[in-house]
């Protein structure tokens, strides 16, 4: 046990630490939704993931998703593996830059317990939702976090036993409703703290 993780000893039983390390979580994108959930899940003590991504860094990036200004042009997934690590140097982490289609999405998430859809098309969320919703696995899907309103509050509706989706399920990402960091990351938060409680309560 290194450092990092004896200092969540502080607010977590041996037990609950036991129950989320050896939890294996899959990401699929990295970008506002994924970079932000991976770090949350990370500072919470879990340790196994597979991260798939087919994105680079860009600046019109960096008002949301958990990169800096040295990272653009990195592979996504590489700056996510990264900060991760920084954070706890012994997170195992499998990388892919990829896009995941109804061809190769097989492939992928196979040992995974959770898995959150973190896409930002609706086509994306569909595979995602067709693929694992009858897995058995947890799956965390995000809807609807853009602009500045606060009249549609970010919600947790769960769809079934395994299946859950967080956002406003209205708000989508357009001319009148950008995609900023507040609702974003509160969003992803929202994600992260799905798991953690199924983890740990269930």
């Amino acid at each position: 046990m290194n450092e990092f993780e004896s200092g969540l000893l502080k607010y977590l039983t041996q037990e609950q630490l036991f129950k989320i390390q050896r939890t294996k979580v899959g990401i699929a994108g990295c970008g506002g939704l994924g970079s932000n959930i991976a770090n949350a899940l990370v500072r919470t003590g879990f340790k196994d993931f597979e991260i798939i991504d087919n994105d680079k860094v860009e600046a019109n990036n960096l008002n949301r998703q958990n990169f800096f200004l040295d990272e653009v042009g990195d592979k996504k997934i590489e700056a996510t593996a990264k900060r991760m690590k920084q954070i706890n140097p012994d997170v195992k982490v499998k990388a892919f830059k990829t896009y995941l289609t109804s061809d190769n999405v097989q492939e992928f998430f196979n040992d995974r317990n959770v898995v959150f859809e973190a896409f930002d098309n609706v086509k994306s969320k569909k595979l995602m939702l067709e693929t694992f919703g009858d897995s058995g696995k947890l799956l965390v899907l995000g809807s609807g976090m853009a602009g500045i309103s606060n009249k549609t509050l970010i919600n947790i509706h769960k769809v079934k036993e395994n299946i859950y989706i967080v956002g406003d399920e209205t708000t989508n990402v357009g001319k009148d409703n950008p995609p900023l960091a507040p609702r974003v990351i509160a969003c992803a938060a929202m994600m992260a703290s799905v798991a953690v409680e199924i983890i740990l309560t269930k």
